[in-house]
């Protein structure tokens, strides 16, 4: 008997004695190495989070947020969906989906909108190339490529704040300091810049928080963080926008 048969008797007894067929011993085999890919994405920059927003406009609630950011087998994928009501138009429904790599660099982003007309758009990302399938209900499908400077890429949906959530945690904390990231805001479709930049101990509404400071050359949006670098609480001051985690 070869030293290859003699293995493979040995393997199928230890399968026996453990209870286990042959195939029921790949099935686990397969079923720990998802477990370790989940695992490996759980030691990236990402952190497991979900939670509700509430989003005020003059200190009045305008709309209602839920997220979930999960590993999602060697990635990671990140899920939201807001009601809009805001006093002088329809109410509006978003949903999106957000897959991310273990890095925090997009590999696919989809939203939909629902109002009195449905929108929505797919996009794929690869080597800092997106790819953007756009429809628009009454309006033939538009198609756009964008090219960025690197394949880590800023997601920031109009609609969506648990984004912010995910560009706190692409932040280094560790160097600290101003630091730019390309950016795609979906509905804008065009490339851009944002500069993100820790800003100390703060405080809101009588609590401390973590700050963060994402800025570009004419908008300014200051994120309120725990300890975890978890986003509690966002103000535009600009728009007078408050988004608080309840």
């Amino acid at each position: 008997m070869t030293h290859r048969r003699t293995w493979l008797l040995a393997a199928t007894i230890l399968f026996l004695a453990a209870g286990l067929s042959p195939r029921a011993a790949r099935l686990h085999a397969a079923a720990q190495k998802q477990k370790k890919g989940a695992a490996a994405a759980a030691t990236g920059l990402l952190a497991t989070d979900k939670g509700k927003l509430r989003i005020l406009l003059d200190g009045r609630q305008v709309g209602a947020e839920e997220f979930e950011i999960a590993a999602d087998g060697g990635n990671w994928m990140a899920r939201g969906a807001v009601q809009l009501t805001p006093a002088d138009g329809p109410a509006t429904r978003v949903t999106s989906a957000l897959r991310l790599q273990p890095d925090g660099a997009p590999l696919s982003y989809e939203w939909s909108s629902q109002s009195d007309k449905k929108n929505g758009a797919h996009i794929l990302f690869e080597n800092g190339i997106a790819k953007i399938n756009l429809e628009v209900e009454g309006a033939r499908p538009f198609q756009q490529e964008l090219t960025f400077a690197s394949p880590r890429i800023a997601i920031l949906d109009n609609n969506l704040y648990h984004h912010y959530a995910i560009l706190a945690r692409l932040y280094d904390w560790s160097k600290r300091g101003p630091q730019v990231f390309p950016v795609l805001i979906p509905q804008d479709l065009t490339p851009g810049s944002i500069t993100v930049e820790a800003t100390g101990t703060q405080t809101s509404a009588g609590k401390s928080y973590e700050g963060l400071r994402v800025s570009t050359a004419d908008l300014e949006v200051l994120l309120y963080l725990d300890a975890q670098h978890r986003l509690q609480r966002l103000e535009v001051p600009a728009a007078s926008v408050t988004v608080v985690r309840e």
